[in-house]
């Protein structure tokens, strides 16, 4: 089909039709009770849209209506917030009117004159339609009728589309809306690159603890230690199923409250979790831990834990000290363990990263590198 009666087979354009006939319908019923005062249902618009609800129902029509073929709405559903967004109502809804009183007269009066002009042009006179009631019969007027169709296709299509685009910019979010629905992405994909994040801790610390534990044990040939390495695999992969489930639920019910995030006060857990390994660590944690905020306890929590999984991924059971501390307003934490082999490079390592990733957005700051002989991360995050 050519590209021009395209438009003749999507529905938007029949729909945008409907839309403006809508607007029409009360208007005419109006000038037909009352042709002496065909003004005064002008009056009624200002007030009407200066009602803050009207945006927002104006804007559920013209996505129903006006871009029902698209799938994201250009149009804003919320009610008026601002004077500006009430004057903008005020001209969309007096545009609207204009372009709907044009579509009725031209969705009228050009299929009449086709209808007048095919009985001119076979023989027969006509009476009541404007311009061709007085016309003689004449074969000529068979050149009128596509003239008007194509007339009337040109106006249904253009003012289907003239509606649309004036919707657009007079329904169309505030700079307000749009800084809001940016600010929701934005939070979006930060909360997509902490579930991530999440899944990268919990996950790699029950992985490498498993490996660890099921080397040694294959390793020592000892039944009683083949049975507590067991039952620390056993321990850290009910761990990490459960925060996997958690994670999972936040995914499925965005709501959800984060409040059964692990924090500083089960690092016990943690700490006994990564001893049953075969890191011989010395942890010492200092001042008052349980009154520490919970968005701050929570990342330091994990912290923590990719801290000792980087240690026993990439130097195995060495002895790790690890100091906790909360003192003058500052949550610090500190783990040091001995190098084993070649230093990381700066930046490798999703793992420091993220360390470094976390302390960052808590306004805090973090050190991960090789300190004396020793691997140090060390983060300080302020509490308020």
């Amino acid at each position: 089909m050519p590209t021009v009666l395209r438009p003749l087979l999507r529905g938007v354009t029949y729909t945008r039709i409907l839309h403006l006939w809508v607007t029409a319908l009360p208007f005419s019923i109006w000038i037909f009770i009352f042709p002496s005062a065909p003004w005064a249902p002008a009056l009624v618009l200002i007030p009407l849209g200066l009602v803050p609800a009207v945006r927002r129902g104006e804007g559920i029509q013209a996505r129903m209506l006006l871009t029902s073929d698209e799938r994201e709405s250009e149009f804003s559903e919320e009610p008026s917030a601002t004077w500006r967004d009430r004057w903008r109502t005020v001209l969309w809804l007096a545009v609207r009117m204009g372009l709907a009183m044009a579509t009725t007269f031209t969705t009228t009066w050009l299929p009449a004159l086709a209808y007048g002009a095919a009985h001119l042009a076979v023989g027969h006179t006509v009476g009541g339609v404007p311009w061709l009631e007085e016309g003689s019969p004449h074969w000529a007027y068979a050149l009128l009728i596509p003239v008007l169709l194509v007339l009337l296709y040109a106006t249904v299509v253009g003012l289907g589309e003239l509606v649309t685009i004036a919707a657009r910019r007079l329904l169309g979010p505030s700079p307000a809306e749009r800084l809001a629905t940016l600010e929701a992405r934005t939070e979006q994909l930060l909360e997509r690159t902490r579930i991530a994040r999440e899944l990268h801790d919990s996950i790699g610390h029950a992985l490498t603890i498993a490996v660890v534990q099921a080397g040694a044990a294959r390793a020592a040939a000892d039944p009683a230690f083949t049975d507590r390495a067991l039952e620390a695999i056993e321990e850290t992969g009910r761990t990490a199923l459960e925060d996997l489930d958690r994670v999972l639920g936040i995914l499925r019910e965005p709501e959800r409250p984060v409040s059964s995030r692990p924090t500083l006060v089960d690092a016990g857990r943690l700490l006994e979790s990564a001893r049953a390994s075969g890191v011989r660590l010395d942890a010492e944690v200092t001042g008052p831990v349980d009154t520490v905020p919970g968005p701050v306890s929570r990342e330091g929590y994990r912290i923590l834990q990719e801290s000792l999984t980087n240690a026993l991924r990439h130097a195995g059971p060495v002895p790790v000290r690890a100091r906790v501390g909360v003192a003058d307003g500052t949550l610090l934490l500190e783990i040091r363990n001995p190098l084993d082999g070649e230093v990381p490079g700066p930046g490798r390592g999703s793992g420091l990263r993220g360390i470094r990733e976390r302390a960052a957005l808590l306004g805090g700051r973090a050190r991960t590198g090789p300190d004396g002989g020793d691997w140090l991360v060390r983060a300080e995050l302020p509490l308020g």
